[in-house]
């Protein structure tokens, strides 16, 4: 909103009635050159309601309010205390009196200054012209006067002269302020500039200094608490009413951004067991960079699941913070997690609005304790089971999470030692096991008490009832007998061992002898156990498949033997399968394709090779090699299987490269695999592009139909793609010719007219799509050939209607006039021959005319009755082919003594002639001929030289042959000959043009 008197009110009322209507400071008018100073602080009642009438009513929504408490402008060296009066005025008339003596020696100062300040204030974003007031209108003063003024000083009425010299306004300073606004030195108004004022960037730490203020103290005009304001200093010129004018305008906030979280996501932990009412703060709140109810207002929750509200707190400084508050009980193992949306609005019209997810976690307490499904596990176990043997398991449940969900199983105190030693309890996995033998003395009946523990708990119990069964037989006895190699009860197999290999042998007893014990196989493998006949209780162990260590590498089986009584024993093998070198190394890709740009730095990094094998140890490492028509800038780590370049790779000398690399292990013997790199070089635009040749030469016959193709410019670009295609422009002589950049077709916009300009020096410009782009320059000279399209020029005689006076006392021989003529043509075209084609006249023929020189002369004397005028109608004829052009000519003679009547002569010459034009040609020699060998004498001597000339000619002509042949081949690649084509759509001299071969060097 602009304040102001004038337009700059009327304009700034449009925006918005933001503020009360303006107060004018009532300011004294500028005293002229000469005038008495008035005194500082004083002023007449009657001037100040006399210039209260003067003021103009304020517009509606604008306003200016000086900063001083004082609405009247101070004077330099006043102070703006309240209750100043004369009396302060007379304190500070010593310190004037000096001032003055400081400013006497500078005459060029004007003797009047006052400092002033104005006060405007404005919305933020207004457009580019804004009015924001008018700073000679509220200053009281005009730019420019007529006639006389009045001043008030010290209560009296002065004269001052205002009409002499135009008042003008400038900024003091380009500094921040001066970007944001535009100062008519004219007119005084001060308007918004073409960069749009954004409050929210203007007012920022890093802009607050002498041109901008942010200020929140209380005795700033403007009535928001946190004020914004851009700083002018203008003066207003010339000197002898210079004045300081301080200009402030306020900045204000409109509401142009809309809430914005610092991050998308919040997460917010709440322990299960919080109260309610419980409050949490939401550390990171909305942030909105306008100012007081444009700012952040209220937060919202799009869903509080019946269990959250929000709060908001408002602190000393204004900032806005939510709280999340429990409204309801909580249980992690009911619900762990809740996402809503968290919406921040502004107390814009309209509000605008800002939204982030809220994920609300539950944390977990240890709220719950181990549980077991039962009170009582009942086992039995035979009395000859083995150690070892699982008896029971136990298991309780904690809905807890994490830490507090774990559980630990022990016996009660209860429990004895006997039994504690009897049976073991895993602590982790709660199982049971029989860690002794059975004997005799075992009590038949125990009663276990396990607790199950938890972080903070009561444990729970259960209880493990274990009968154990007494057996009076003996069970089977199983004998091993190892043929396969046996180390502490393992046995040692290879995997490359053959199918049926034996292990062991295995004798089935029944101790006593009266029971029929079987025998079997159990467990998982490639494994077989059979009887071995003869014999009844012998079976035989062997292998049913070759066995491979990198499927598994061991096994673990058991032999069972039992009776008809239900007794069985078991008898567990142990087989390690040993490795054997029977894997190849295998590559990850068996085709591998990289790529690569050139220009790379040297040691680049290509890939890193990966193999694996199979076998163990030794057998499974692997070494990698390059192989063989691999080029030996590329090396490739033995151990890494790291690819790498030494040097650097040119597209344009080879774009691609393909070789294999073997993965080799360490077995004996070593086996290998081979795969296949493929690696293509990408192309950088590292190629300027190049002209076939630096100079072109086109030959052009004049008046060449324009766009006609006058020639193809050849460039080529080594790279490919964008860097490799090529633009064609001409960088001179654009506006007369063109160049197709697909065809490299030079062509001319217009005819081209020889006479206006015989040749023209062509520079053309290549550039290649790269980036950045790379560009070479070539040069073209074009060459217009004439054409006869010009008729001599006749310059002397200028006109038909002039004559010579010829005394007729000239001799015979005599040179008369000539006729002067010029060809714009060159050559043949230009070569002018005169000639005489029409006469009249006493004696037509006393006159002839050179056909060279076009002088002409007087050939007879010239009698009495040979006076008279004379006419002679002169031809200029060029040699142009194939037809010539020609112009005419009218000389007139006038053969007498005198000329006494130059009327008369001059009615004869408007009088059309009657003249017999003859067609006869003149005859000209353009060039000297052969001479004509007169004398008889001579012709012997011609036919021996013209024998001995032969002879010589057909010797060199042979030496000629032969030496071109021996040198054919370096003259061959040494020398080309260019064969200049020369376009002839129009008429030319075609007896002009010949076929000459150019020298070109090899680029």
């Amino acid at each position: 909103m602009s304040a102001g008197a004038g337009a700059g009110g009327r304009e700034g009322g449009r925006l918005s009635p933001l503020l009360s209507p303006p107060r004018r400071a009532s300011l004294p008018p500028f005293p002229a050159r000469g005038a008495s100073m008035p005194a500082f602080g004083m002023s007449s009642r009657g001037n100040e309601r006399r210039r209260r009438r003067r003021s103009s009513p304020p517009a509606l929504g604008s306003r200016w309010l000086p900063l001083a408490k004082r609405h009247r402008p101070l004077a330099m060296g006043q102070r703006s205390s309240p209750g100043s009066s004369t009396s302060a005025t007379h304190r500070n008339l010593p310190n004037l009196f000096v001032f003055l003596l400081f400013l006497g020696p500078f005459n060029c100062f004007a003797s009047y200054s006052r400092a002033t300040e104005l006060f405007y204030s404005i919305n933020e974003g207004l457009p580019s012209g804004f009015l924001i007031g008018n700073l000679a209108q509220d200053l009281q003063v005009q730019a420019t006067s007529e006639g006389e003024g009045e001043a008030t000083v010290e209560g009296k009425q002065q004269p001052q002269q205002w009409g002499k010299t135009p008042l003008s306004f400038s900024l003091a300073s380009q500094g921040l302020g001066g970007q944001y606004v535009n100062l008519d030195n004219q007119t005084g108004e001060l308007r918004t500039s073409a960069k749009e004022i954004d409050r929210e960037a203007l007012c920022t730490e890093d802009n607050v200094g002498s041109s901008v203020v942010a200020s929140s103290s209380s005795s700033s005009p403007v009535p928001s608490s946190e004020s914004c304001l851009l700083l002018l200093d203008v003066m207003v010129l010339p000197q002898e009413y210079f004045r300081l004018v301080k200009v402030k305008i306020a900045i204000h906030d409109v509401n142009d951004n809309a809430p914005c979280f610092p991050m998308p996501q919040i997460h917010l932990f709440v322990p299960e067991n919080s109260p309610v009412n419980t409050r949490l703060a939401i550390e990171h709140p909305a942030v909105d960079p306008d100012m007081g109810s444009n700012g952040v207002q209220t937060y919202h929750l799009q869903d509080d699941f019946g269990v959250f509200t929000l709060d908001v707190e408002e602190n000393e400084s204004g900032e806005r913070t939510p709280y999340l508050i429990v409204m309801g009980a909580l249980d992690r193992e009911a619900r762990d997690k809740y996402i809503t949306l968290i919406t921040a609005e502004d107390g814009g019209v309209p509000p605008l609005v800002g939204s982030a997810t809220l994920t609300i976690g539950i944390s977990d307490i240890n709220d719950n304790c181990p549980q077991f499904n039962e009170t009582q596990i009942n086992v039995t176990v035979f009395g000859n089971s083995s150690i070892g043997l699982p008896i029971a398991s136990v298991h309780a449940v904690d809905v807890d999470q994490g830490i507090n969900a774990e559980i630990t199983y022990s016996y009660s105190q209860k429990v004895s030692q006997s039994s504690r030693t009897l049976f073991h309890l895993d602590e982790s996995t709660g199982v049971i096991k029989l860690s002794k033998r059975i004997n005799g003395d075992t009590p038949r009946l125990h009663r276990l008490s396990v607790l199950a523990n938890g972080p903070g708990c009561i444990p729970a119990v259960i209880t493990v009832l274990i009968s154990i069964i007494k057996v009076t037989m003996r069970p089977p006895e199983v004998i091993p007998r190892f043929i396969a190699n046996e180390v502490e009860g393992v046995v040692y197999l290879r995997e490359l061992e053959p199918v049926n290999t034996p292990i062991a042998f295995f004798t089935i007893k029944d101790p006593d002898e009266k029971y029929k014990v079987d025998c079997y196989l159990d467990g998982d493998g490639p494994f077989r156990l059979s009887p071995y006949k003869p014999y009844h209780n012998e079976y035989l162990l062997e292998t049913t498949k070759p066995l491979d260590y990198e499927a598994q590498q061991f096994y673990e089986v058991s032999v069972i033997a039992w009776n008809t009584e239900g007794f069985h024993v078991n008898k567990i093998v142990k087989v390690q399968v040993l490795d054997d070198n029977d894997n190849s190394p295998v590559f990850s890709q068996t085709l591998i394709e990289l790529s690569i740009e050139e220009n790379n730095v040297p040691n680049a990094f290509l890939t890193k090779l990966h193999a694996t094998d199979a076998d163990s140890g030794e057998r499974g490492q692997v070494s990698y090699f390059l192989g063989p028509e691999a080029p030996s800038y590329f090396a490739l780590d033995k151990v890494t299987g790291v690819l790498t370049v030494s040097t650097q790779l040119d597209r344009e000398e080879r774009e691609k490269y393909r070789y294999t690399v073997k993965a080799v292990d360490s077995g004996v013997p070593a086996r290998e695999s081979i795969a296949t790199v493929t690696i293509s070089v990408l192309d950088k635009n590292d190629n300027s592009p190049r002209f076939i040749n630096k100079d072109f030469s086109f030959f052009v016959p004049e008046n060449f139909p324009g766009f006609g193709e006058i020639g193809v410019i050849s460039v080529t670009d080594a790279d490919i793609g964008q860097n490799g295609w090529v633009a064609l422009s001409v960088v001179n002589g654009s506006d007369i010719f063109v160049i197709d950049t697909g065809k490299g077709v030079l062509r001319a916009k217009v005819s081209l007219d020889r006479e206006q300009q015989s040749s023209y020096i062509l520079w053309v410009e290549a550039v290649d799509g790269g980036d950045p782009a790379l560009s070479s320059t070539a040069k073209i000279t074009v060459l217009l050939l004439d054409i006869n399209d010009n008729p001599p020029l006749v310059l002397f005689p200028q006109s038909n209607m002039s004559y010579l006076l010829v005394l007729p006392s000239t001799l015979p021989g005599s040179p008369i006039t000539e006729v002067y003529a010029v060809d714009n043509d060159t050559g043949m075209n230009a070569v002018i021959a005169y000639s005489i084609i029409g006469r009249r006249g006493p004696r037509p023929d006393s006159f002839k005319i050179d056909p060279k020189t076009g002088n002409i002369t007087l050939e007879e004397s010239l009698m009495q009755n040979d006076y008279g005028l004379y006419r002679l109608l002169v031809k200029v004829s060029d040699h142009g082919y194939p037809e010539p052009l020609h112009s005419t000519v009218m000389v007139n003679l006038f053969v007498n003594d005198t000329v006494s009547n130059e009327s008369y002569i001059e009615s004869l010459l408007r009088k059309e002639p009657d003249i017999n034009v003859e067609e006869k040609e003149p005859q000209i020699s353009i060039e000297p001929t052969h001479k004509r060998v007169e004398s008889a004498s001579c012709m012997p001597t011609l036919v021996v030289l013209s024998v001995i000339s032969l002879c010589s000619i057909t010797l060199v002509t042979g030496m000629g042959i032969y030496i071109c042949l021996r040198r054919g081949r370096k003259y061959h690649r040494g020398d080309e000959t260019l064969e200049v084509q020369i376009p002839l759509n129009g008429r030319i001299d075609l007896h002009m043009l010949e076929k000459r071969p150019v020298e070109i060097s090899n680029i």
